[in-house]
């Protein structure tokens, strides 16, 4: 029995959210068979970012500041050496960068303003190689390669509203008849569309998970006699570019276990 959790990455807003606003067929229709329920996934001295709320999806919560540059950096296969550090670098949210060397970080001219992510905690190993993690070189891979699980990054997974979902479709099925025990399918084109400050894109980024995702997501849970969640990390102001904390409201659905032949 596989269990699937699609992370619909700052989904929620404020009222009538996005979430709210948008077209999702299949997704009303598993809150109508399913359960549907807030949940409250951070501390309140914790701060809201997908390096932090991912993470307690995944099944561990940070006491604090969660390291995302040591996360950007194992979802590409960068591992420090002793003596060496890595820094996130933003610039002007339309570049973001990784600095890998001895510290301290070199100085960086850039033009525009510059944003250096601070230092936090790594989380610990908890998962394995029957966890597939999949999404675009970024946080939910990141955390999933620290954590110990099996990430998978499909051609064409870019992490914004343009990403291919029909690849992480196909990935996240291809997952679930090898017969992962768990399956976690990231998109982060709400996320991405929010700190452009575009609402309609954000939306169309709900409906085409909608679409290409939470539909086949469910008729192979269906299948398999799975669970199947659907929950946002966090929410995303699209008029103001900023995360929103707070409880995200979260979709579970259990199928029957298929009759044995």
């Amino acid at each position: 029995m596989v269990d699937v959790l699609l992370i619909l990455d700052g989904a929620t807003d404020v009222t009538p959210s996005s979430l709210e606003l948008a077209d999702t067929a299949n997704l009303d229709r598993l809150a109508r068979k399913g359960e549907h329920r807030a949940l409250d996934l951070l501390p309140p001295s914790v701060p809201v970012g997908s390096e932090t709320a991912i993470a307690a999806l995944l099944g561990w919560t940070p006491d604090g500041p969660v390291d995302r540059a040591r996360v950007e950096a194992a979802a590409r296969g960068i591992e420090p050496k002793p003596g060496e550090r890595v820094w996130r670098v933003d610039i002007a949210r339309t570049h973001r960068l990784l600095v890998l060397g001895p510290p301290p970080m070199p100085t960086i001219e850039a033009g525009e303003p510059i944003r250096v992510w601070p230092d936090g905690v790594v989380p610990p190993r908890l998962l394995d190689s029957s966890t597939v993690v999949i999404g675009a070189l970024g946080a939910a891979t990141g955390l999933g390669a620290l954590m110990g699980a099996r990430i998978v990054v499909p051609p064409g997974a870019t992490g914004g509203p343009d990403s291919d979902l029909a690849a992480k479709r196909r990935a996240a099925l291809d997952a679930i008849a090898d017969g992962a025990a768990r399956v976690v399918v990231h998109v982060g084109g709400p996320d991405e569309a929010s700190h452009r400050h575009d609402r309609a894109a954000k939306i169309a980024a709900i409906e085409a998970a909608d679409r290409e995702l939470i539909g086949p997501l469910t008729e192979a849970v269906g299948e398999a006699g799975g669970r199947l969640r659907v929950c946002p990390d966090h929410g995303c102001d699209p008029a103001t570019g900023e995360h929103v904390p707070g409880p995200v409201p979260c979709v579970t659905w259990r199928a029957r276990a298929p009759v044995p032949a």
